[in-house]
């Protein structure tokens, strides 16, 4: 961050700040929201956590959970009334202000100061103060590494260490993916020593699933994954009524994805889902294919190279057929072999 030291000096008295993330919080999103509240209410900030919309039942045993304010759930007048009489805003793990829906042009017309803490490509010029590095696996991971830049690594207790952790964790695939740096060991390794409990957190974020959320799991496994292999590519498409028919909640379909990339061969894979308000998407992809650069040409969205979503006002069936239609425009591209470990 440039001008570190007028940040310090800018938060060594109270303020009132608003804390806010993108819509459907993943555990990065929540984690770092989170961790990074409290880590400023022991600064004596007055702090609120605002969250466009609700969040997967998965995340609910973070501290602080229980004050998170939920835009859409009925506080919209009490969310605008908060960002307007706010002194910072600290935005976090988005990097265009569209990703926090209406509360988007809200923080764009204050006048407090607004920071901003992403990992996310290309980030939209509307902060005051950015902490923000590509290099970063997670904003959970910044948010570590800026509260140790401002010399309060002692502030870091036991439920902010977790809440961090758990958005390292998932944004690295549980340390899976290429993004797992030197760095993310180190902050985890610290983490652990500040009493973060790792197998908890594990469990409480991959192992307290729904029956429903298992039983549309094998359903979506056995019925709906397409393979296209001219392409190394593989897809779900689901449907509104078949979420209905599963009872899905919110991060029901949260990691779908990484079980199409799981397959040997598959370069590309998808999550295709028909929301109430338009189809969402889900990229995710091996090696050298840019699902950034493809989300952004063809489904209005973006994120990072190999972990991308996007967005389409036309229906389930004409945005599939979009899909597998503009596939042919990176035939050559998808169709080399992936490097092999072996």
């Amino acid at each position: 961050m440039q001008n570190l030291e007028a940040f310090k000096t800018l938060i060594s008295s109270p303020k009132k700040v608003v804390i806010t993330t993108h819509h459907k919080p993943d555990a990065d999103a929540l984690g770092s929201s989170l961790g990074l509240a409290g880590y400023l209410k022991k600064k004596g900030h007055d702090v609120a956590v605002i969250t466009p919309t609700d969040y997967p039942n998965f995340l609910a045993w973070m501290k602080g959970n229980d004050e998170v304010i939920i835009f859409n759930e009925g506080n919209e007048d009490k969310s605008e009334g908060l960002v307007n009489n706010a002194d910072m805003i600290f935005c976090l793990d988005f990097s265009s202000l569209n990703r926090i829906n209406e509360l988007g042009e809200m923080v764009r017309n204050t006048e407090c100061t607004k920071v901003l803490i992403d990992h996310h490509l290309e980030p939209e010029d509307f902060a005051d103060f950015i902490y923000w590095s590509t290099g970063a696996a997670a904003t959970a991971e910044l948010v570590y590494d800026l509260i140790v830049d401002l010399g309060d690594k002692n502030l870091i207790d036991k439920d902010i260490a977790e809440s961090l952790y758990a958005g390292i964790m998932t944004d690295t695939g549980s340390f899976k993916h290429p993004n797992t740096t030197r760095n993310v060991f180190m902050v985890c390794a610290e983490l652990t020593t500040l009493g973060a409990d790792t197998a908890k957190v594990s469990k409480l974020v991959y192992d307290t699933n729904s029956l429903d959320k298992v039983k549309f799991l094998g359903f979506a496994l056995n019925e709906k994954l397409k393979v296209l292999e001219d392409y190394n590519t593989a897809y779900f498409a689901i449907s509104a009524e078949e979420l209905k028919r599963f009872n899905s909640k919110t991060g029901d379909t949260e990691g779908l994805v990484n079980y199409a990339l799981s397959i040997e061969g598959i370069k590309f894979a998808a999550v295709i889902i028909d929301r109430t308000e338009s189809v969402k998407m889900s990229f995710r992809s091996i090696g050298d294919f840019s699902v950034n650069e493809f989300a952004k040409k063809h489904f209005e969205g973006g994120g990072h190279k190999n972990a991308a979503g996007g967005k389409s006002d036309t229906t389930l069936e004409e945005t599939v057929n979009k899909f597998e239609s503009v596939l042919k425009e990176y035939k050559s591209e998808l169709s080399t072999k992936i490097k092999t470990y072996a």
